[in-house]
């Protein structure tokens, strides 16, 4: 694949994401937004493993515009292999997987001299675009039961917490997570949100993932650890079953968010694997189940 197609895949899905999120500027609902029902992980229908990072997002995007209600996505290919049709006339949803190259076809000695990770693209069809074939029912623990669980899940990341104050922020000498007291939330879902999301700036921390965003961002690197951190949030609240609600001390961030992501095609690319990591490490924090038994 050329450099211009390569180009051109970072640019098709940044397009898409930025069309999603100013479609909903107006009513701060972004296309990570969701309910928390199984039908807002997407899902690859042939091997039930959940799409990843951008894919996630890319996919969110596709599904808000078009009103689909699932989360299943197959290519052509695999839905013709599981007897069902893409109707004719549909469009595809684009996706990307991530190959490496050896640098070979660069000009530059030392990038020549060491592996690369580009984007390449394929298309997706969503559930809504095909005939012959229905959803497997999916079972789903009661609101309450996911609360518990999500309680336990912030509590095994072990950031100290604080309680007090009206404001929710990450404060990263103390290395400490502050939050408002219970009350001031909406409901529990509300609370364990806004806790996810300052938890996902803690991950940030040196001596976790060490997310620095400087160099590349400067003067935005605040704005886009905020993005990453609405979407771990956003990840992580899918994983549990819970919804994630718009945010409206996040809109003072909208217009900075637009403003890197159309300077940059490959920012929101980064925002998405950023968040991944960070939710990755969250997962990685949880107890095994053998720990549990113990």
């Amino acid at each position: 694949m050329s450099s211009s197609q390569r180009a051109s895949i970072y640019e098709r899905i940044t397009a898409d994401i930025l069309a999603a999120i100013e479609r909903g500027a107006d009513k701060w609902r972004m296309p990570w937004h969701h309910d928390g029902s199984p039908a807002a992980r997407p899902i690859n229908v042939a091997t039930g493993v959940a799409y990843r990072g951008l894919n996630i997002l890319a996919l969110w995007a596709a599904g808000e515009h078009a009103g689909y209600t699932h989360g299943l996505w197959g290519t052509y290919r695999c839905w013709a292999k599981l007897g069902a049709q893409v109707r004719k006339g549909e469009r595809a949803t684009l996706a990307v997987f991530w190959k490496r190259t050896d640098g070979a076809d660069s000009d530059d000695e030392d990038c020549a001299r060491r592996p690369r990770m580009f984007a390449r693209g394929f298309s997706l069809f969503n559930i809504a675009q095909v005939d012959d074939y229905s959803a497997p029912e999916t079972p789903r623990l009661p609101e309450s039961e996911r609360i518990t669980h999500a309680e336990a899940f912030i509590a095994a990341l072990k950031v100290p917490v604080v309680i007090g104050g009206d404001m929710a922020y990450y404060h990263p000498s103390t290395d400490t997570v502050h939050l408002p007291p219970f009350e001031r939330f909406k409901d529990a879902v509300s609370a364990i949100g806004v806790s996810v999301h300052e938890h996902a700036h803690a991950s940030g921390a040196k001596h976790r993932l060490d997310r620095d965003l400087t160099g590349r961002f400067g003067s935005f690197s605040y704005a886009m650890d905020e993005a990453i951190s609405e979407l771990t949030a956003s990840f992580i609240l899918a994983d549990l079953g819970l919804a994630c609600e718009p945010r409206p001390d996040h809109a003072a961030y909208l217009a900075s968010w637009m403003e890197v992501l159309k300077s940059d095609p490959r920012a929101i690319f980064t925002a998405a694997s950023k968040a991944q990591q960070a939710a990755d490490w969250m997962h990685s924090m949880q107890p095994s189940r053998s720990q549990e038994a113990a």
